[in-house]
């Protein structure tokens, strides 16, 4: 393959990926699903490849479209399981985030939801909301309709946005100061601080510590509150569980800003906020170290703010 070949997909490398990132939620999938299209891009007769930036794109989403459909995907995600992989603010993965659509589909919230929706219907959310692509060029890529572009996306956009929460366009800024207030609250036990600084259908997802079979949910402001107030709390065995006292940092995890717990700089821990109103309005909690592997190799090339807890 010559030099122009290469440096023609080099160049689409970074929308290849940041797209595969959001239909798989999993970064190490998503370098996977470009070095394949990569080799189908090398074995291609590229001179009778119209537009390359087309080709590239309809390759990586098929290569997708069968990854969310394989037997081992199926199983991992029906187990209960499954949360994405968490990115550190200024991933290159993280991709487009000019307009409050494209930052939206890449937040641990969305990633989430759009577990409930098909492959096909998961491509065309993405390739519309995050991309900007026309139902005809949605179409192409995935070998259906016009008119199955716009359904597929209709559902989708409504499935989403029914149990979407934390939705507003929030100062980002704002936003980091009520999640520093509210880690303040948990640490400090105050129950009835928490209460009030949660949405009233506020929620929470987590992995357990890494330790739960399947995620934990939690809702009502009372339930989350307690949940929260008990996690936040520190115990030796927790330290022992964590490997030391963690510092506290909160940093923008996609898109959101996050408590990221930090031990001699390895993250151990990271819980995703959203706000809306002021208050908190959800909660993605991810402590299973597979799915930090990124944000920990991210958070080492990181000039972190100083924490907001020394040591928990």
């Amino acid at each position: 393959m010559d030099s122009a070949a290469i440096d023609r997909f080099e160049a689409s490398r970074g929308r290849l990926a940041s797209l595969a990132y959001r239909l798989l939620g999993s970064a190490a999938d998503a370098e996977d699903a470009v070095q394949d299209t990569f080799l189908r891009w090398q074995a291609a007769d590229r001179d009778r490849v119209g537009v390359p930036e087309a080709w590239l794109t309809k390759v990586v989403t098929n290569l997708c479209l069968d990854r969310l459909r394989s037997a081992q995907a199926r199983h991992e995600r029906a187990a209960g399981a499954w949360m994405p992989e968490p990115l550190l603010e200024g991933d290159p993965m993280l991709g487009p985030a000019d307009t409050f659509e494209q930052r939206e589909s890449v937040s641990l919230a969305v990633l989430t939801l759009m577990e409930r929706l098909s492959p096909v219907e998961r491509a065309a959310y993405v390739l519309r909301e995050a991309f900007s692509y026309a139902h005809a060029e949605i179409a192409g890529i995935l070998d259906i309709t016009e008119s199955a572009s716009q359904q597929h996306v209709h559902r989708a956009r409504r499935r989403v946005t029914a149990e979407r929460r934390g939705s507003d366009a929030v100062d980002p800024a704002s936003a980091r100061r009520i999640v520093e207030e509210f880690l303040v609250a948990a640490a400090s036990g105050r129950t009835e601080r928490l209460v009030e600084m949660l949405t009233a259908d506020v929620t929470v997802v987590s992995d357990g510590a890494g330790l739960a079979r399947r995620l934990l949910r939690y809702k009502t402001r009372e339930r989350v509150a307690s949940y929260v107030g008990a996690g936040f709390k520190p115990t030796p065995a927790k330290r022992r569980l964590a490997g030391g006292s963690p510092a506290l940092h909160v940093a923008m995890v996609n898109g959101s800003p996050a408590v990221v717990a930090v031990i001699e700089g390895r993250v151990v821990g990271a819980v995703s906020c959203e706000v809306s109103d002021g208050k908190v309005a959800s909660l993605h909690g991810i402590a299973a170290a597979a799915r930090l592997t990124r944000l920990n190799e991210a958070w080492q090339q990181h000039d972190p703010d100083a924490p907001v807890i020394s040591a928990w």
